[in-house]
């Protein structure tokens, strides 16, 4: 029979600890009950990390060790695992010691008690990153910016630590990036095609080994990733505020021009209320598309 349940755990270069997070996730699982496989997924580490796994393996009977021949990023290899993932339920947490992978069978709980939830997201209560100072007003903001794009509270837009369905889940596999922003995606994605998410409060601790976050370039990723899944489930919401705002200047530019020089209107009004004009005539055929697409 199929395992009920399925925990992806990325590793990159993480053979300090890394052992001593399977450790971890196996005894929760254990004592929860549920049946269940750990994919063990090496994004080409050049450490020991893959080497320590495959010693490891036999003394963990639910553990699956799965060499990528290259380092592709957090994302692939969340992108992968779900779909080789066997179990219902699939949850992705990180091996770096900084989340309470022992609360899994919390959220799976959550998962198999209530069917309307269709994940069921780790909100982190504190930061504990690297670059805390930059970091914070950054992710509020990001966190605030998608939250007006996707019309709902998010508590917390890119923890690492999250469960769902899987078949819920399969639609939306092919919209994720490699990076980071793979977890704002899928949260995005449930958000955008009003599927359910719940948040549960969680602590988040330092994290052991060094940290591959990268602010600035991570951060475009981030905003960009917003945008670009807004674009995709509702291209409205980013163009058309937009459009009618220099529709609206457009036009009281027109009345300001005909009021100072009569039968006369700037060069520049005309060209505010044109690109007015397309832009919102671009909001309306992106609509289109998602719809039809939708239909299909």
């Amino acid at each position: 029979m199929n395992p009920f349940v399925t925990v992806i755990l990325p590793c990159y270069n993480e053979e300090g600890h890394v052992i001593a997070e399977v450790d971890r996730i196996t005894k929760a699982m254990d004592d929860s009950g549920y049946s269940y496989e750990l994919l063990a997924i090496d994004d080409g580490s050049t450490d020991q990390t893959l080497a320590r796994l495959r010693e490891a393996a036999p003394s963990f009977p639910r553990l699956q060790v799965v060499p990528m021949p290259r380092n592709g990023g957090s994302g692939a290899v969340r992108r992968i695992g779900t779909q080789r993932a066997q179990g219902e339920i699939v949850v992705w947490t990180d091996a770096d010691m900084t989340y309470p992978n022992e609360r899994i069978p919390e959220l799976v709980r959550v998962l198999e008690k209530d069917p309307t939830v269709d994940q069921v997201v780790g909100a982190r209560t504190s930061e504990q990153g690297t670059y805390k100072i930059l970091r914070v007003p950054a992710k509020w903001f990001i966190r605030k910016f998608a939250e007006r794009l996707a019309g709902a509270t998010i508590p917390d837009l890119n923890s690492g630590l999250r469960a769902f369905r899987r078949e819920v889940a399969l639609p939306y596999l092919r919209l994720l990036p490699d990076g980071f922003s793979c977890v704002t995606t899928i949260t995005l994605a449930f958000l955008s095609n009003n599927h359910e998410v719940q948040y549960v409060p969680i602590d988040y601790a330092q994290r052991a080994g060094k940290s591959k976050f990268k602010f600035v370039s991570d951060v475009y990723k981030y905003i960009l990733q917003i945008l670009r899944m807004t674009m995709y489930f509702n291209p409205l919401k980013v163009l058309m505020p937009l459009a009618l705002t220099l529709l609206a200047i457009g036009g009281l530019k027109a009345i300001y021009d005909v009021v100072d020089h009569p039968v006369h209107i700037a060069d520049d009004t005309v060209l505010v209320f044109i690109t007015g004009l397309i832009i919102g005539s671009l909001a309306l055929l992106g609509d289109l598309v998602v719809r039809s697409r939708a239909n299909a």
